[in-house]
């Protein structure tokens, strides 16, 4: 794109544009792929390269951040649907043995204390 054709402020730079989220994830794509060079991107863009820059920067802080917090076995969410089931398990098995003592104490009889 030519200079002639971009938007200038009063001191002859190129205006300020602003990416969507969306837009600098595929700059961001198209510089790691190597589809175009951080220039090639910037002017395709239509932002400066710092804006390329900062933006690769971000998606790679971003994600080095995420990958450390996950860890292989644990959800994210927190729910683990097996230790919900082991606890249902306990509670249904606590509740028999109760059922069981009390039936074991009427069919046997209390012995006299004393």
């Amino acid at each position: 794109m030519s200079d002639s054709t971009q938007s200038r402020d009063r001191g002859g730079r190129r205006a300020k544009r602003f990416l969507s989220p969306q837009q600098k994830y595929e700059a961001f794509v198209q510089v790691l792929t190597g589809e175009m060079t951080v220039a090639q991107c910037a002017d395709h863009w239509r932002v400066d390269r710092a804006t390329i820059m900062k933006a690769r920067e971000v998606a790679k802080r971003g994600a080095l951040e995420a990958l450390a917090a996950s860890r292989p076995g644990v959800r994210s969410d927190g729910v683990d649907p097996e230790l919900l089931m082991a606890r249902d398990e306990i509670g249904r098995l606590s509740e028999a043995l109760k059922e069981m003592a009390v039936k074991v104490t009427l069919l046997e009889g209390k012995e006299r204390w004393g």
